[in-house]
């Protein structure tokens, strides 16, 4: 069996505030640290049926980017769910709902294509 590691090394100044974030993969081709300025960890825990999560940005990131982030990650989550689980009605709403969040946070003037359901 294949195994791969994924390592994230998290900068804090003295109030514990991420500076940097960088990420690493032994699965990378470049085989380096690469810097990032936000990050979402979710993990689920089959014993107690809940999320883990870990959510964290530098100090530095601008509001614009994390709009967009946001934007992108719900995106990519009816993505997931849909592989996961089949489900494209629900997803179809997800999809509804980012059109309308980055109608909301004027996302839409920056190019965003319009949603597209996979199956």
């Amino acid at each position: 069996m294949k195994k791969a590691e994924i390592k994230l090394t998290i900068e804090l100044d003295d109030q514990n505030v991420p500076q940097n974030i960088l990420w690493e993969s032994t699965d990378n081709a470049t085989k380096e640290a690469l810097p990032v300025k936000s990050m979402f960890l979710a993990l689920w825990d089959h014993h107690y049926k809940n999320a883990l999560r870990i959510d964290l940005w530098t100090n530095d990131m601008p509001a614009d980017e994390m709009k967009r982030f946001f934007y992108e990650t719900l995106q990519t989550m009816g993505d997931s769910f849909l592989r996961a689980t089949g489900e494209k009605d629900i997803v179809e709403d997800l999809r509804d709902y980012c059109a309308h969040f980055a109608d909301k946070m004027q996302l839409s003037e920056g190019g965003i294509p319009p949603p597209v359901i996979k199956s």
